[in-house]
């Protein structure tokens, strides 16, 4: 979880200074990208998790 939250954390200073900073646009796109790729990643890990919890 803490990988999760770092990620999300980059990939906002990044976007914040794709924006602030001119013709820097390319941190946005990879502030976007960073935080695209993190939440395809946490949402497999949560499908794999909650396909290995035995039923009732």
């Amino acid at each position: 979880m803490s990988w999760f939250l770092l990620l999300i954390i980059l990939a906002i200073a990044l976007g914040i200074v794709g924006v602030v900073v001119k013709g820097l646009f390319y941190l946005l796109v990879i502030g976007i990208v960073v935080f695209l790729l993190d939440l395809v990643f946490f949402g497999i890990r949560l499908g794999r998790r909650g396909a290995n919890r035995p039923g009732r």
